[in-house]
């Protein structure tokens, strides 16, 4: 019985396992450089529609230094291709897309009752 469990079990993974391309992809164009300075840029674009660059450099934040890096990917999808801007920073990430979701707008009663609150004098608390 534990035999017959485990081939079960085998075969399940086998099948799960992702299945390698029939042919390898292309690297279409690669390039990279790293300087002596700490910044530092590279970028590929492969033969399935799959490209990326990416650029960083040191940057004087307060009394540190800290990598600011910018970049873009992009790459085929559903629905067409998929790209992406970022910047990251001492501000964090921050990506850019169209597929990305975005908040909902503010309600007009909402953001009329933020503007008066931000306007009106601040209250004594009571005991």
């Amino acid at each position: 019985m534990k035999s017959v469990v485990f081939f079960a079990l085998f075969v399940g993974v086998a099948i799960a396992a992702p299945q390698a391309p029939t042919e390898p992809i292309p690297i279409l164009r690669q390039d990279s450089q790293i300087n002596g300075d700490g910044s530092y840029q590279y970028s590929f674009e492969t033969g399935n529609g799959i490209s990326a660059d990416q650029k960083g450099d040191l940057k004087k934040v307060g009394d540190v230094e800290a990598l600011e890096v910018q970049g873009q990917f992009q790459y085929p999808g559903e629905n067409g291709n998929i790209q992406l801007t970022y910047t990251a920073d001492e501000n964090g990430y921050q990506p850019q897309g169209d597929h990305l979701p975005t908040a909902p707008p503010v309600p007009e009663a909402i953001q009329r009752a933020l503007e008066y609150l931000a306007t009106a004098p601040p209250q004594k608390e009571s005991s």
